[in-house]
């Protein structure tokens, strides 16, 4: 006896093939049959819904969250702070993303570097009261998500700063062989405990102080294990060439699958490199590399004000770039790298800087997304040279004081991503390059922790892409849409059993009002939830039933399978069809 049956639904099943009407059975957690033309009729009181007016996809996989924090809060906090996500159909997020996480963190160096890292994202009261003690391993970080329940389902990439930082804290020089095999030790640890791959962030530190070599080596650990690596590339402005082709070289030399994080081209004058941009990655991949990436469909992004200084300045951390911003002379040198100083490459070896957000977008571009002080709240979603101008002072020593007084704690909100500000009639041109390429995901890279001002993305991210891109501008058909939100993006990470409506997979599932799916939050508003999702199963349950939120809980992935002895079976071969069952150790 099935525990659900969806009938006379639309099926758009995530591999991109034209849509069907049918039925959809589910017993426990998993899809047990598909009928197409209404087969799976039988007697009896099994749950039915009818869904003639909906249409059913799989749910869809965020592959580029920056929930770290959100998912180890309580379950009624997470559920709040993530029903944004559910709402578009949303039922896997893969956190770990641009290097940055929790875990691990194996010193009390790297446990205070960390808590200071992710603050500006978290309220001090939503930061592990002791993270070495939670998430000393990236296995100790899962177990903590899975004793204490989820929300929606969630994978794991390992972050390199928190590797890096737990065997050399921040500092800038290359690592000693010793401390270069303690970083793959990590990184194998983190793989053993299931994670789906190795993310870095290359314009934060510690990986801008990461050689191609350093990064080699660790995509190695990748490589052997069949997991994907994953990069926040070292520039999108006036190094995005080179950061592509560091990205594809380090594929190449490392044999690992590649994976270009929000693909995107910061600032105008960079934005007629697009094209060659893709014709890197296509060429790569004629060339026998697996290469793929993923992009958000908006000219604004989010991320940490302190990214706008220069690297070396940000050696030993935010209190370090603090004391720096209060010493007379190293503020005017950080000023003259701001203003005046053109982006170099090679940021490894401490002489260049390859990512100046200043240079490549103005002051103008660049907005204050959150402040921690009830004080500075009026100054949130202005622009820095709005705000500088309030408050009669140099943008630069604006945001540098507003630094200072909130202790780094500070994000921001900046336009001219791959095209112009939303309000005007042709950003989507760039957009579309990416949007329509083949080898895109679509991603969301933005979180609501519930404070400031944050990204739409968070609430609209998906329900945009459908509304607009696939209703409006008919740029990309439903079904292809879909199969990039899911079985391709399961495909690409590993996810094996989920992407797909299938037989033996988990019934994670939308059922959808077309005429009603849309996204309604917006850079004014950005807290507003999108329609269309009638019904959400989360491992076959409901936790939207009706358009009203349930609250079912979802699982933490792991990127392995065991038999019933607990033997570990061997991991997908994620480019191929046939699994790699050869036995080996219990873990």
């Amino acid at each position: 006896m099935w525990d659900l049956l969806i009938k006379n639904v639309e099926i758009v099943d995530g591999t991109g093939s034209p849509s069907y009407k049918g039925d959809i059975a589910i017993k426990g957690e998993k899809i047990d049959a598909v009928g197409r033309d209404f087969a799976l009729s039988i007697p009896g009181s099994v749950d039915t819904i009818d869904a003639a007016h909906l249409t059913a996809i799989p749910g869809i996989i965020d592959p580029h969250s920056h929930a770290d924090l959100i998912v180890g809060l309580d379950f009624e906090t997470q559920s709040n702070l993530l029903k944004c996500k559910l709402f578009q159909g949303v039922t896997t997020i893969i956190v770990g993303n641009c290097g940055l996480g929790t875990s691990p963190a194996t010193t009390l160096e790297a446990t205070t570097v960390l808590r200071g890292i992710n603050s500006w994202m978290a309220p001090e009261e939503q930061l592990p009261s002791s993270a070495t003690s939670l998430y000393t391993t990236n296995d100790a970080y899962l177990n903590r998500l899975e004793n204490s329940g989820v929300a929606i389902n969630v994978a794991m990439l390992i972050p390199h700063g928190p590797v890096r930082i737990s065997v050399m804290g921040l500092a800038k020089e290359l690592p000693s062989s010793k401390q270069l095999n303690a970083m793959k030790s990590l990184v194998q640890e983190g793989f053993d405990a299931g994670a789906f791959g190795l993310s870095t962030g290359l314009i934060y530190p510690p990986g801008s102080y990461s050689s191609p070599d350093e990064l080699t080596e660790l995509a190695k650990v990748v490589a052997r294990s069949d997991r994907i690596y994953t990069s926040h590339i070292r520039g999108s402005s006036d190094t995005l060439l080179k950061a592509v082709d560091e990205l594809i070289t380090v594929g190449k030399k490392s044999l690992a699958r590649v994976h270009h994080s929000h693909n995107e081209a910061v600032g105008e004058q960079h934005w007629s490199n697009i094209d060659r941009v893709l014709g890197l990655e296509e060429a790569a991949l004629r060339s026998g590399l697996q290469i793929s990436f993923d992009m958000f469909p908006y000219t604004m992004a989010a991320t940490m004000m302190v990214a706008i200084y220069p690297p070396w300045a940000l050696e030993g951390g935010i209190e370090s770039l603090i004391a720096r911003l209060q010493d007379h002379k190293e503020r005017e040198k950080i000023r003259r790298a701001i203003e005046k100083t053109p982006s170099k490459w090679n940021s490894w070896a401490g002489k260049g800087w390859p990512h100046n957000l200043v240079r490549a977008v103005g002051w103008d571009n660049i907005y204050i997304g959150y402040v921690q002080s009830a004080e500075q709240k009026k100054f949130e979603n202005l622009s820095l040279q709005e705000f500088g101008e309030q408050i009669r002072r140099s943008p630069f020593d604006a945001v540098s004081d507003l630094i200072i007084s909130e202790k780094g704690q500070v994000s921001m909100l900046i336009h001219e991503i791959s095209g112009e500000q939303d309000s005007k009639d042709d950003y989507d041109k760039h957009l579309l390059k990416f949007m329509c390429h083949p080898l895109s995901a679509f991603c969301s890279d933005a979180e609501d922790y519930g404070k400031g001002h944050p990204h739409p993305a968070s609430y609209g991210a998906f329900a945009k892409i459908f509304s607009r891109y696939v209703g409006k501008l008919k740029a990309i058909s439903f079904e292809e849409a879909v199969r990039k939100m899911t079985g391709y993006t399961a495909k690409l990470f590993g996810i094996r059993d989920r992407g797909l409506i299938r037989p033996g997979m988990y019934a994670d599932i939308a059922l959808i009002d077309r005429t009603k799916l849309s996204d309604h939050s917006n850079i004014k508003s950005p807290r507003l939830l999108a329609t269309g999702v009638e019904h959400l199963l989360l491992n076959g349950k409901l936790t939207i039933k009706n358009g009203n939120y349930l609250g079912q809980r979802g699982k933490v992935l792991t990127n392995f399978v065991r038999n019933d002895s607990g033997r570990y079976l061997g991991k997908v071969a994620v480019f191929g069809e046939i699994w790699d069952a050869e036995s080996a150790t219990s873990e």
